[in-house]
């Protein structure tokens, strides 16, 4: 018997979200690792160049990186492919990839799209995360919020739609492929269902999902997948 697998990982982090999701619907025995956010590269040193999180450790003391692929191996590693076999496979494909092409990049407007937001959402994190004394501050209120809110008003205004409509549209373009069932994947998730609800879940710690509440079928998926998590 190996190691306790771990993952690296930040907690706001919305891929890391992705892969949490998975881990807690199969209900596996795991360590979860906080990087610092200001350190990521040297704290995920050990698992070469990669350099961001989420960072998987087996029990087998071997790492595997980036979250699209980190749900495919932990679903054939520790679920027999099961996920990766709902359905159609070229169907799975194209939505895996238009939730990570649209769904992350709306996670940066929403959370940083003025400079008020931005300010409110890196103190937040500075707050849940691993930080040292200074850089918690420094993160906090330095160029951060500066830094952040340029790039989403960039983001914004090259969109045209304020975040909260971007956001919705999004949901209801993919509540709408689920063709009138619970989730994408059928009757249960599948891979695209846990890829979407990770992104969605990393905007819950900060007061800016209440602007997704509204949207009464992403609510509604998005509340059948919590409570497919194992508690």
């Amino acid at each position: 018997m190996g190691q306790t697998p771990t993952l690296h990982m930040l907690y706001t982090c919305p891929f890391c979200w992705k892969v949490r999701g998975l881990i807690e619907h199969l209900g596996m025995d795991i360590e979860y690792i906080p990087v610092n956010g200001m350190k990521i590269k040297k704290d995920v040193a050990f698992a070469g160049d990669w350099g961001k999180v989420p960072v998987f450790t087996d029990e087998n003391g071997e790492h595997f990186v980036d979250s699209t692929p980190l749900l495919k191996h932990i679903d054939a590693a520790y679920n027999g492919g099961k996920m990766a076999a709902m359905g159609d496979a070229e169907r799975q494909k194209q939505w895996l990839e238009w939730v990570d092409l649209h769904m992350s990049k709306a996670t940066v407007p929403i959370l940083y799209g003025t400079l008020g937001s931005a300010l409110k959402t890196t103190t937040r994190i500075s707050k849940i995360e691993k930080f040292g004394f200074i850089s918690k501050r420094l993160y906090a209120w330095a160029g951060f919020p500066i830094m952040w809110g340029i790039i989403a008003r960039k983001r914004v205004k090259k969109d045209g739609r304020k975040p909260k409509q971007l956001w919705h549209d999004l949901l209801s373009e993919f509540t709408d492929s689920h063709n009138g069932e619970a989730f994408f994947g059928g009757s249960s998730p599948d891979l695209v269902d846990f890829a979407a609800f990770g992104y969605m879940r990393s905007v819950s710690p900060f007061p800016q999902f209440k602007l997704l509440t509204d949207h009464a079928a992403g609510m509604s998926w998005y509340n059948r997948m919590e409570h497919t998590l194992v508690k």
